[in-house]
Order: structure tokens, then C-alpha cells, then sequence
């Protein structure tokens, strides 16, 4: 087959030419699938592209696939040859595509490592327009050098990372073409039916309508499948299964548009994609008031799911499997749309009548009529995420009017996501018919449908006081619409809605992203060979984009070799009464099944348990693995084994019951100076508050993998995984297994992004995967589904912070009192650790006389919390800027300005005794205000919301003073070994882990400065314990601090031993200089090592030397906020990092905008959800959010700012976890507009806003009259009376029935 290996999970696309019926006026031939979702079925007579089949360093690489490398546009690899697919797939179709088209095109595409910016860089590379800024309409840079200077004068900033002009040409006639025996077969005249029998089901493929109807009543309960996108994930997650399916690819009579003058008819099998293409062809024909229903399934259909989901769901799929969100479904009863069901001898339309269907009919076309003048259609929508994320509530709208009036002929209103099925609300709209569209109708209208439409408390998804805000919010932004829409028919006669309303019209535009990045020129005397401070590519990158970069799960099978699945707890607390195997050993391809018993050595290793033994302490627990020859068999079996449980008491899940309960997993850590009591009785003011940050989910691309390998002799075990931390990983499989670390081998190549969540949780699965693999015998491969992953490791620590201030009026802070709780879950894992970075840490950039910090890590049953990056600084921190923001408000100043003066002003000591200067603090806050703009804008924004009620700009910058490093010596320490080998060549080896950062890139720019050779000589490999020893975590931003030192040690060695040689021949070349020193015995191997920075830190004095260096930086964020909705925009983003001397510009920059867009995930999109009983709800992307391509910042940009730090390498600095911070400066520019919403309504100034800023909760605190009239008071909706709201039914679109009647999935 040609097919893609679907294990890849999402970490692939295929661009599918397929053979069935293709109108001409849709013109993409080269959709793009997602490879997970295609079934190896549905390809026959089809022809794949995938990664490998587009360039090969082997062969020729693509061009799409050079410009992704050398545009920096892959970190850990693992999410490029997704993006690799998605352009070149547009570019198949658009070889001169626009900047939008790219936008689009990598919609439907995560990544976790980049930040998406150079992503989008590399893709608009191949656009005609220039892809330079233009913003001031000179053509000019708007961060010219001579307009942007600072500063120092001498110093040259750089702002090209890459060189355009070593890019290869596209050619699109060098593209592979559809092959013609394809061709021949897909016209043959008397194909056949096709049918491919497997183990347990059947796949059908019928050749005519007739054919098909005959089989969906011969198997009525078989689902038809097209896309794939409702059945795939149904039988992958939910356990169904089907013994047959059907799959009508290619019948031309659900192929087809046919086009009259009353309206257009559409075939079933139609993707949303060719539906798109189809219905811009009709609008761009068709005058502008017919084609109303059309312009707004246009507008849904871009933010539908993302490119490759549209490319495979088909409309007739979308109608009858999306009952309750489906974003079309509603905008289609608003337009009258009928529906064509045919069955075996029966056909039938369908547009107002209840459905009785039988389970044979099939929907094979839908009509959508065209309408006229004074008839209105809308669609509105509000998501968690702009694109790529289920609705949370949908509405499809449509009024007609007397002719001539604004006398309501037919209102018709159709909600999503707020019932079983789309919801009307009939009885209100008939109710208003015969109505005039005014205010008093509005007002009529807001309190009908909440009266008929009802969500009970307890509605799947939650949300309901926010779900009902939106239901009458949208109803507004329809109505306001409508107003706009009479208005420009008759502007005498039907006045225009208030000037200040116009920005509720429309929804947020998705525009392509943009900026500048600004750097540090290398010094122009530097020989040209040397590669440091070079903007040098990832030297993995063109592996990456060629999908030819080697992951765990790339590893070719080994003979023998087992796979292994999971059994977890279902019980956060509880005692374990019985394990029975015996039916899922039973089945076939069964090895055997894994418990606590079978574990040699230590089944509990410093707290941490391997398999659960006699009790269970949080629902995610492995209780045992099954091991079998495939992994659908392992995980079949999983499901066999029965656990009783007992449940015991107390089951702790939040915070505030560990404190109530005294649950904790550490003693309190604390800092303190001054006088904190005394302070307090002479200052002007005092507030306390508290703030609450949740968690946050790694969502590395790739999850946690292991190849566990037993060996013959000795009881060795060698594992190859993804890993931060090989020698944990060591430790505790040797403690699992009873035998001594030297018997233990973990080798690490790469690993797809990490972000903490492979310190040590692949340490704990490590353990269990050897276990698994010394009982078998035999080799173990053991990848983690995403649901597993997301519930067994979990994640960022949830933190709990409360506060009490006192400060002068004019805005000095006289004295603090804070205390930090974090959730650390029931084991210890890094939780004191991080709560000790959090206390360390707590005071930010602000010098506050008179301190004291308290944090404890609790214990409760979740499962263990655990590095993330920042480890506690970004939860932490938000506390001190809420309450910074907090004192601004009393005082009735900026909150920058209070920023301003309480930040640290020269040479100082933190409140834990250390000294440092804080010029370089003090430097990126002045660039970052001035190079901003903040004054300006923040009287354009202010300006801005004077002329706009219902959406608000806000802006806010903050100040960082990060550290890296840990404040104990031992964890500083590296080593490295490198070899030199006799032509030349470089083998260097280190302690350090390769996840996408570029660690290894920049210590091959180390090795080739201090061997003065290019960096071609040399070579990286791997991590492993076999070569070196002992070595810490990749962590705490001082990957290249520690092991550069030590590769520079081992090259400063061997450079020693040399240099005799190359005395006598100073004219020779490397490789001379080598074969004569080994002519004379002189070694050419050796160990480098760094002892680690002298850090230290005494708990009972809260006073050290914690850190080796400090991190300054500032950012600021702009927003705009929609009121109605929650949604908000992020306008422009500028960032100011203390680089120091940058070694790798393009990677620091790639860290510094990768770690930005991460927190400002964690501030805003990303929701972690729990029940009440400790059950993680978010286990996917479907509930999960991280930030998409729509998310970063219409203008992006980040300067490294340059200093000097002699302690480190090159005078370098760690950067791979100080831009997670600067993503608040999005959550405070939210709060800034959140406030001036309050403000205009008179609301209290001061409020408290937790984090994530969700839409919900942005939403409900921009209070209104539509909020208190869900809240149930009597308030006037703009000029109208008080209403009440009366509980009553709710009724059904004409479609409710279709669902479960029929079958014709996605």
C-alpha cells in the first residue's frame, strides 16, 4: 500500500489525489487528510503523497521542505512534516499562493515547540507579495535601523535569520502527476463491487446508488463512511464497533452541484472543502442579497475544524452525525435548506415536518434556496479557540420583513451546543412575528428564548450561566446586524444603530501574523568560520522536514518484541480488592499481564509508585499492563481486566481541601526581610486577595515512548526513549529490576518537544515498561495514547496564591505578605523543588522592603504534578503583577507606573540575601516602553474604547527578572566526551538532551570554535549513560551553560595536546595536525567537564546565593476584547530579552517566541477540567486548546538585547523558559480591558481575574444587562423594560430526528 503508517497519530498528513468525481469549478485536485483518520480501505485507486514521496535527503529535498529548515520553522521536528504536507499541498493547487492562503493552509496543524511564526515565514516565502513589513506605507521596515536605534550607537542590529537567496526555486512541473493507470481504472465501465474482509469487519465499496441503497437495507446499522472524521474517532476512543461498513467514495450522485435560479443543490458526499469552493463560486456570481445563507455557512466554513478535517468531512456526514455542535446545522434551518433521504425504492424531501426515518434511508443532496430583499441570514459562533475548536455555543439566525418595513414577517432562530440537538426557539419566534425590529422587541425577544430554551445545571460541558449569556449575546449581534442591514436599504427610514455599537457587527478577522526580530550583528573581525552567534539552522532540521529524523517509534519492530497498554485507576482513593486477568488473558496475541507482584526490586522508589499495590491514590494510576503482539490487542485485553475497588476517605482534590484536611507533601519554605508586622501599621493602604492560576498540560507532540530491550546476558536491559533525564531513568529501572545501574543502557536521540513533562515521568514509566519487558523476556515498545499521557503524567502545578499589601498612596509598596499553595498531586515527584523555585523567585522585579514569602506543596489524589517550564515562575509571578495591577487601581495610577516605581534601581539584594545589579532590568523595561510605543498606543486604545461599547483594547507591559540554574552545585555539573578520529572527523558526546531546543547545534558551533574546524567535521549522535555517565536533567534553562562548559573543557584538552604538532606545522591542515599526533602516541579522545556554578541556598535562614545569573526582560501585549462574546484578539506583541551574547540568534529567538506562545496558552486558551471525584475531562485536542496559528499576535516581535555574563559560555545566557512569563503581559492586557468594559458600565474597579482568562470568564466579568438578566435581575436591556425569565420547553429544528434514524457519518 502507499498509505502512511498510521502509528504516526497526528504527527502526519497525506495529500490524497483521489479518483471519484471532481466538479469543475472546484478546483483544489490535491486535498489534504489527516493520516490517522484515512482508512487503508478508502484508498484504493487513490494516490498518496506523503512526507517521504515529497523530498528525501537521499534524493532531492523539496523545496517546501528547505525553507521550513533554513526558516527555522522546526524545534523538536516532531509536528514538521505535518506543516511540510500543508504547504506543499496548497502550493499543488496555488503555486503563488497568498499570505491568507498559507494562514489557512496550517490551520489545522499543532505545534508546541515554535510558536508558529517562522513557520508561517517559510510559507510565505513562495508568495508573491513582499513579505516585508509595510505598516508606515513607505515600504520601508517600521523597525528600521536608524528609526529604531537605542541606546548604544555602536551597536549593529541584525534582523535576517535566514538568506533568501540560498533558497532552490519551486517548480511545479517537476511535481509527480496523477498516475494514468489511476485513471483508466477509475473510468472503467464495469467496475465491480469492491469488498475487503478483515479479522472481525467488513469494508464495502458499492459502484452505483443503486448498489448502495441495496446494501444499506440488506446492513441498515452499518455506518456509511466517507471522511472518516465521526466513525474513525468513534471506534479509536469510543470503543464502538461495526462488523461492516460502507464506504460510497466516488458515486457521482453525492458528487455533484447543480446550480438553478431558485437555489443550489449540493450532493451528501461533497467535502466541506469542495463545499467551500463550490459556494464561493455561487456568491461570486450571484448579486449580493440572495446569496445571504451562503456568505454565512462562507463565514463558519473557514473555522470549521481545521484544512485537513474539511478536506475529509463531507456536508451530509457534518448534518446527521453533528447534532448538538454542529456549527452548519443551525445556519441551514435558518436558510430553509431541505433535505434530500432516498431509500431502497423511496425518495423524499424534507424541510418542516418531524422525522420518522428507518435506519436505510441515507441522505444523499441538500437544497439551500437562494433569498431576496428584506430577508436577512446570519451565523455566529463562539469557541475556546478562534479555529479548530467545537463551538460552544452556534446560532444560525434569519428574519424576513414586510416589504418595505420593519414589520417581522418570519423570525426562525437555531442554537447550537445548548441541547441534544440543534435547538429552535419556535415559540418565541412566533410570538414575535408581526413584531417591529426594535429595542422593545429585543427586549421581548432576550427574555422569551431564555424562557424557552433551558440547560440544566448540570449540562454536559458545563458552562451554562455562560452558554445562556451567549445564547441572548448572539441574538443581539443579529439584531444589531439586521439594524445595520435595514439601514443601508433605507437610511431614512430605519435610523442606523449607534456609532459606538458598529464593532459588535463582526467577529474577530484571522489575519497573517507578521514582525521583526532583532539581534546582535556578529562582530564583521570574527573569522569567517567561526559559526558563533551565527543565526545557524537546527542541525536536524532538514531530517525534520523530510520526516527522515528518527523517533522512538521510528525504531524498525525487533524481533519478538511486544507491545504494551495501560490499566488505570478509575478511583482517585480507594483500596484494591481484587485484580481478575483471567479474561483478558485469554484472548489471542495475549503475552501476559503485569502487576505489582512482578516487580523484582523496589515497586515504590522515593514515593513514587510503579504499579499500584493494595490501594489506588488518584484516578490515572497504573494498576497493571497487559503485554501483547500487537498493540490493539494489548489495549483490547486492557479493557478486560476487572478491578474492585473499596473507597476510602479522605479523597482530596483541590487546594482549599488539602488546607482544610492539612495535607501536604513538603514543609513550608520561606523567605523574608524587614519588618513585615511593623511595616503594615504605617502604610496609607491595605489589601489582600487572592489569585488562582490553573494547571497546565505539556502537550508535547510526541508522548511519552519506550523501547525496552532485555538482553541475554547479565540481566541488561538497554532502553531507547524520549527522555530530559536518561540517568533517572537509569536509577530507577536498576531500582525496579534489583540490579546495579551499570547493567542498565538508556540511549536518547531526540525527542519531540518536552517541556519538563520528560523529567521524571519517563523514569517512573521506564521502571514500568522494563518491569514488563524482564517478566516477558521479550522486547517491549510502550507509547502512550494522548489520553493516557494527558491523565497519568499530568502537569503544571496549579497554584493557589493569597496576598496581603501595604502601600503609600502614591504608589510605593511598603510591605508584603504572600503565601503560594501549589497542587503537587499524590506523589512527591519535583513539587518541593518547584515550591521552592516559587518562593525564591516571588518577588519579581520589585523591591519591597519589608517581604515575606511562604509556599507549601499540598498532597491531594490527582496524579502528580511535575516540571514545567518555568517550573513555578509563570504561575507564580501572576500573583505579584495581580496584586501590582491591584495597588494601581487603588491609587488611581497606571499600572505601569506602579511597575516603574517599585522596580529594583541599582545594585540590590533579594529578599533571600543575594546581590545583583539591575541595570540590565531596568534597560529592557525603557526599550520596551519606548520601542513600543506604549504611551501612544495606550491613548489610541483608551481613545479606541471612548468609540466602542461592546469591544475594549487593552494594553499591558511587565517586567521579568528570571533565573536559571538550581540553587545546589552538584545539579550544575556536566560532562562531555569527544573523539577525534583520523580523517579529521568529530565525534562529540554529552550529557544533554536533544527535545528541539537546538542543544546539540550549539555545541557543534562550541566544538567548532575551539577546534577552529567547520562545523561539517563534526558530529552528534545521542544521549546515553553508556558514554556519559551520571549526567543531570536538560533543565532549568542550562542545557548550553553546563554541557557547552564541558565540551569546551574536552576541546580545550585536546587542543592542548596539539599544540606541539601544530607548532612544528603550523602551515598544515587539520587533518595533518591529527595523523601526526597519533604517529606520536598522542591521544585523541577525551572527557571534558564543568564542575557546575557555585550555588547555594540555607532554607532555615532563608538566605544564599541561589542563583548564577539572573534573566531580564519585558514584554508588552495589546488586545482587543469582545464583550459579547469573550473572544479576544491579540493585536501586537513586542518582547525585550537580555540575551547577553547570543550564540545561536535564530534558536534563542525560536526559544524566546516558542516559550511566549506557550504562556500565553496557559493564560488564556488552555483549560484543564476535573470532576468533582478527580477525573481529567481534557484528554485530547478536542477539550484541550492549546494555541493555534490564529492565536500569536498579528505583530510579533522580539529583540535580544545585548550585555555581557562572563560566568557563562561565550558570555551567553539560558533562555529556554524566560519567554513563558512574558505571555502574562496577554492575561494583563485582558484584565486592562476587561476594566475599561467595567468601567464604562460602573462596575468596581477592582475584580478578581483568575487564570486562564477564558472566553467564560472574560465574558461573565464584562457584566452587563445580558449577564444579570441570565443571573435573574430585573434590568432593562439597552432602553427597554425590566423582564423576567420563566422556565419553559424547548423545541427541535426539523433535523433532531435524523440522527441514530440514518447513518451517513463523517
Amino acid at each position: 500500500s502507499p498509505f502512511l503508517d498510521t502509528s504516526k497519530k497526528l504527527r502526519f498528513y497525506v495529500s490524497v489525489k483521489p479518483p471519484c468525481i471532481l466538479s469543475t469549478k472546484t478546483k483544489k485536485k490535491n486535498p489534504l487528510f489527516t493520516a490517522c483518520l484515512v482508512p487503508i480501505c478508502s484508498l484504493y485507486g487513490a494516490a498518496v503523497t506523503t512526507v517521504e514521496g515529497v523530498g528525501s535527503i537521499k534524493t532531492r529535498i523539496h523545496p517546501v521542505q528547505e525553507r521550513l529548515a533554513k526558516c527555522h520553522g522546526t524545534q523538536c521536528g516532531f509536528c514538521s512534516p505535518g506543516m511540510v504536507m500543508s504547504i506543499y499541498t496548497l502550493l499543488r493547487n496555488h503555486p503563488e499562493p497568498t499570505p491568507e492562503q498559507i494562514t489557512e493552509a496550517l490551520g489545522g496543524n499543532l505545534c508546541r515547540c515554535t510558536g508558529y511564526r517562522p513557520i508561517v515565514e517559510s510559507g510565505k516565502t513562495f508568495c508573491v507579495e513582499s513579505a516585508v513589513c509595510q505598516m508606515k506605507g513607505s515600504g520601508k521596515c517600521c523597525m528600521d535601523q536608524e528609526e529604531r536605534s537605542f541606546a548604544n550607537k555602536q551597536e549593529k542590529m541584525c534582523t535576517k535569520l535566514y538568506n533568501e537567496d540560498e533558497f532552490q526555486p519551486l517548480d511545479p512541473t517537476q511535481e509527480p502527476i496523477f498516475p494514468p493507470e489511476l485513471i483508466r481504472m477509475a473510468e472503467d465501465p464495469n467496475k465491480r463491487r469492491l469488498m475487503f474482509q478483515g479479522e472481525r469487519t467488513t469494508w464495502i465499496i458499492p459502484v452505483t446508488l443503486n448498489d448502495l441503497l441495496e446494501l444499506k437495507n440488506n446492513f441498515p446499522k452499518a455506518p456509511l463512511v466517507m471522511g472518516n472524521t465521526t466513525v474513525g474517532p468513534s471506534v479509536k476512543f469510543g470503543n464502538e464497533f461495526h462488523p461492516v461498513f460502507i464506504s460510497p467514495l466516488g458515486l457521482p450522485e453525492l458528487y455533484f452541484v447543480d446550480s438553478t435560479d431558485d437555489g443550489v443543490t449540493v450532493g451528501a458526499g461533497y467535502s466541506l472543502a469542495q463545499l467551500n469552493d463550490a459556494l464561493q463560486f455561487i456568491v461570486s456570481e450571484q448579486p449580493k442579497e440572495k446569496t445571504k445563507t451562503y456568505r454565512a455557512l462562507l463565514k463558519h466554513l473557514r473555522t470549521l475544524a481545521g484544512a485537513q478535517i474539511r478536506n475529509m468531512a463531507t456536508l451530509g456526514g457534518h448534518v446527521v452525525s453533528r447534532p448538538n455542535y454542529s456549527d452548519l446545522n443551525p445556519i441551514l434551518a435558518a436558510g430553509n435548506a431541505t433535505i434530500n433521504l432516498i431509500s431502497k425504492g423511496k425518495r423524499s424531501s424534507f424541510r418542516d415536518s418531524i422525522l420518522e426515518l428507518s435506519p436505510a434511508v441515507i441522505l444523499n443532496q441538500i437544497y439551500i434556496g437562494y433569498i431576496y430583499i428584506w430577508h436577512f441570514v446570519s451565523g455566529l459562533r463562539m469557541a475556546q479557540r478562534q479555529e479548530n475548536a467545537f463551538a460552544i455555543v452556534s446560532a444560525g439566525m434569519s428574519v424576513q420583513f414586510e416589504e418595505g418595513t420593519d414589520k417581522i414577517k418570519d423570525l426562525q432562530m437555531f442554537y447550537g451546543n445548548v441541547g441534544p440537538t440543534v435547538v429552535s426557539a419556535s415559540q418565541a419566534c412566533q410570538q414575535l412575528v408581526g413584531r417591529q425590529w426594535d429595542d422593545q422587541m429585543l427586549s421581548d425577544a432576550c427574555r422569551l428564548v431564555l424562557d424557552e430554551i433551558y440547560i440544566p445545571p448540570a449540562a454536559k460541558g458545563g458552562m451554562v450561566e455562560y452558554r445562556r449569556t451567549l445564547i441572548i449575546s448572539l441574538l443581539f449581534k443579529f439584531y444589531l446586524r439586521v439594524r445595520r442591514g435595514l439601514t443601508k436599504m433605507d437610511p431614512q427610514k430605519f435610523p442606523d444603530i449607534p456609532e459606538k455599537f458598529m464593532s459588535a457587527l463582526e467577529d474577530f478577522p484571522i489575519e497573517t501574523p507578521q514582525g521583526i526580530q532583532m539581534f546582535q550583528c556578529v562582530d564583521p573581525s570574527q573569522p569567517p568560520q567561526d559559526p558563533v552567534g551565527h543565526p545557524i539552522m537546527h542541525q536536524s532540521a532538514i531530517k525534520h522536514a523530510t520526516g527522515e529524523a528518527v523517533f522512538v517509534d521510528d525504531m524498525p519492530p525487533i524481533a519478538q518484541e511486544l507491545f504494551l497498554a495501560v490499566v488505570t485507576s478509575t478511583r482517585a482513593h480507594a483500596k484494591i480488592i481484587s485484580i481478575d486477568t483471567s479474561e483478558a488473558l485469554a484472548l489471542p496475541g495475549v503475552a501476559d499481564v503485569i502487576t505489582a507482584e512482578d516487580v523484582p526490586g523496589d515497586n515504590n522508589h522515593h514515593g513514587e509508585v510503579f504499579y499500584a499495590q493494595n490501594e489506588v491514590i488518584c484516578v490515572g494510576q497504573i494498576v497493571c499492563t497487559v503485554a501483547a503482539d500487537t498493540y490493539a490487542h494489548a489495549k483490547e485485553a486492557a479493557k478486560k481486566v476487572k478491578i474492585a475497588y473499596e473507597d476510602l476517605e479522605p479523597r482530596i482534590i483541590t487546594i482549599e481541601q488539602a488546607l482544610e484536611h492539612n495535607s501536604f507533601l513538603s514543609v513550608e519554605k520561606k523567605i523574608e526581610q524587614g519588618n513585615v508586622e511593623q511595616a503594615f501599621k504605617y502604610v496609607d493602604q491595605i489589601i489582600e486577595g487572592e489569585v488562582h492560576v490553573e494547571g497546565q498540560e505539556h502537550f508535547y507532540m510526541e508522548t511519552q515512548t519506550i523501547l525496552a530491550i532485555p538482553q541475554e546476558e547479565d540481566k541488561e536491559m538497554v532502553l531507547h526513549l524520549g527522555t530530559q533525564f536518561p540517568t533517572h531513568v537509569q536509577e530507577f529501572v536498576a531500582a525496579a529490576l534489583n540490579v546495579p545501574r551499570s547493567r542498565i543502557a538508556c540511549h536518547m536521540k531526540r525527542t519531540g518537544g518536552a517541556f519538563g513533562g520528560k523529567v521524571t515521568k519517563p523514569a517512573l514509566l521506564g521502571a514500568v515498561c522494563a518491569v514488563a519487558a524482564n517478566k516477558t523476556g521479550r522486547p517491549i515498545r510502550f507509547v502512550l495514547e494522548r489520553g493516557n499521557d494527558m491523565l497519568i503524567t499530568a502537569g503544571r502545578h496549579p497554584l493557589l496564591g493569597k496576598y496581603k499589601i501595604g502601600f503609600m498612596n502614591n504608589g510605593v509598596i511598603k510591605a508584603a505578605d504572600v503565601e503560594y499553595y501549589i497542587n503537587g498531586g499524590c506523589t512527591p515527584d519535583e513539587s518541593e523543588l518547584v515550591i521552592e523555585f516559587i518562593v525564591l523567585k516571588s518577588e519579581n522585579a520589585y523591591n519591597i522592603p519589608n517581604f515575606r514569602c511562604r509556599g507549601r506543596a499540598c498532597k491531594t489524589n490527582l496524579p502528580s504534578n511535575t516540571a514545567f517550564r518555568g517550573f513555578g515562575f509563570p504561575q507564580a509571578t501572576v500573583v505579584v503583577e495581580a496584586y501590582i495591577t491591584a495597588v494601581a487601581s487603588q491609587c488611581n495610577l497606571p499600572p505601569e507606573q506602579v511597575k516603574e516605581i517599585n522596580m529594583y534601581k541599582r545594585t540590590s539584594k533579594t529578599a533571600y540575601d543575594q546581590t545583583f545589579n539591575p541595570e540590565l532590568l531596568r534597560r529592557c523595561w525603557k526599550e520596551c516602553l519606548e520601542k513600543s510605543s506604549f504611551s501612544a498606543r495606550k491613548q489610541a486604545a483608551e481613545e479606541f474604547n471612548k468609540n466602542n461599547y461592546w469591544k475594549k483594547r487593552g494594553l499591558a507591559v511587565v517586567p521579568m527578572k528570571f533565573t536559571i540554574g538550581i540553587p545546589m552545585t552538584y545539579y550544575n555539573q556536566a560532562a562531555a566526551l569527544v573523539h577525534i578520529y583520523l580523517d579529521g572527523s568529530v565525534l562529540v558526546i554529552h550529557g544533554g538532551c536533544e527535545m528541539g531546543q537546538g542543544l546539540h547545534t550549539k555545541m557543534i558551533q562550541v566544538a567548532s570554535r575551539e577546534l577552529n574546524i567547520p562545523e561539517s567535521y563534526i558530529h552528534l549522535s545521542e544521549t546515553s549513560t553508556v558514554t556519559v555517565p551520571n549526567a543531570l536533567f536538560t533543565a532549568g534553562s542550562m542545557g548550553t551553560d553546563i554541557n557547552g562548559k564541558a565540551v569546551q573543557n574536552a576541546c580545550q584538552i585536546l587542543m592542548a595536546r596539539l599544540q606541539p604538532v601544530i607548532r612544528k606545522n603550523p602551515r598544515g591542515t587539520w587533518e595533518d595536525w591529527v595523523a601526526t599526533a597519533f604517529e606520536e602516541s598522542i591521544s585523541l579522545s577525551t572527557t571534558g567537564y564543568f564542575k557546575g556554578y557555585q550555588t547555594n541556598m540555607d532554607w532555615e535562614k532563608g538566605k544564599g546565593n541561589a542563583y548564577p545569573y539572573f534573566v531580564y526582560g519585558a514584554s508588552c501585549s495589546e488586545v482587543e476584547v469582545d464583550c459579547l462574546t469573550g473572544a479576544h484578539k491579540l493585536l501586537r506583541t513586542d518582547i525585550f530579552m537580555d540575551a547577553a551574547f547570543s550564540i545561536n540568534p535564530a534558536l534563542d529567538i525560536g526559544q524566546v517566541e516558542g516559550a511566549f506562545i506557550q504562556g500565553m496558552g496557559l493564560y488564556t486558551t488552555e483549560e484543564l477540567k476535573y470532576s468533582p471525584e478527580g477525573v481529567l475531562y481534557s484528554r485530547g485536542p478536542n477539550d484541550y486548546k492549546i494555541p493555534t496559528v490564529t492565536e500569536i499576535p498579528k505583530e510579533f516581535h522580539v529583540t535580544l538585547v545585548r550585555s555581557q555574563n562572563p560566568i557563562a559560555i561565550y558570555s551567553s545566557k539560558g533562555l529556554g523558559e524566560a519567554g513563558m512569563f512574558l505571555g502574562s503581559s496577554v492575561l494583563f492586557a485582558i484584565y486592562d480591558a476587561v476594566t475599561a468594559a467595567r468601567r464604562e458600565r460602573g462596575l468596581a474597579k477592582t475584580f478578581s481575574l483568575s487564570s486562564p482568562a477564558t472566553p467564560e470568564l472574560i465574558r461573565m466579568t464584562c457584566v452587563d444587562q445580558f449577564t444579570d438578566l441570565v443571573r435573574k435581575e430585573k434590568v432593562p436591556i439597552i432602553i427597554i423594560p425590566h423582564v423576567d425569565s420563566q422556565i419553559l420547553g424547548m423545541d427541535l429544528i426539523t433535523m433532531k430526528e435524523l440522527q441514530g434514524r440514518f447513518t451517513f457519518s463523517n
